[in-house]
């Protein structure tokens, strides 16, 4: 009785710890939220200027998630370097709200490079890593990028598709949050599900 009695405990114990691993599992799962990742089909191009922004709405959920990686395509037509910084807003009723949740600048940049011997790439991958700055957020948020510097007379194209929530943009510092409905550029981060209290 007592030998079926330890059994039973350890089987148990046993069932236990494999339940409280798959929940620590389940904790940390990640998916990604945006658009889907596309290159080559650049629709859509913005003048490079300080303080102008272009950006998307996600879902990023009803239950706070973390966000790891932002990534997008663009088609760098020129050979400056086009340092930026990421944002994130929460989203109004339609358009994104003014206040910044991210409080530390999260800067990246677009540089033309050329591979040895081969022509300049012009289409790039771009990804920032986020991990290191714990930005918990929910619901729906805009992810953008805002350029830090004016190069005059170029402009920037991200990879896009259609009918896929539109992309949103301002000109300037001081310019007002607009549309550009239908293309939406396909910016996508990766996040990470937080645990709850």
């Amino acid at each position: 009785m007592k030998i079926r009695n330890l059994v039973s405990f350890k089987t148990l114990l046993a069932c236990s710890l494999s339940f409280i691993a798959l929940l620590g599992n389940a904790q940390d799962k990640t998916k990604t939220i945006g658009n889907k990742s596309r290159s080559g089909t650049t629709n859509n191009s913005f003048n490079i200027v300080q303080g102008g922004q272009v950006g998307i709405k996600m879902n990023a959920g009803r239950k706070p998630v973390e966000l790891l990686k932002l990534t997008f395509h663009v088609d760098n037509l020129g050979k400056d370097t086009i340092p930026f910084k990421v944002n994130v807003y929460t989203m109004g009723d339609k358009l994104p709200e003014d206040d910044n949740l991210i409080k530390e600048e999260i800067k990246g940049s677009i540089v033309r490079e050329n591979g040895p011997n081969t022509p300049l790439i012009s289409n790039q991958l771009i990804s920032v890593d986020l991990s290191t700055y714990k930005i918990g957020v929910k619901g729906e948020i805009v992810v953008s990028v805002e350029f830090l510097r004016t190069i005059l007379g170029k402009n920037l194209g991200f990879s896009c598709g259609l009918l896929n929530g539109g992309t949103y943009y301002k000109k300037g510092p001081d310019a007002e949050w607009k549309k550009m409905p239908i293309i939406g550029a396909d910016f996508n981060v990766l996040v990470k599900k937080l645990k709850q209290d």
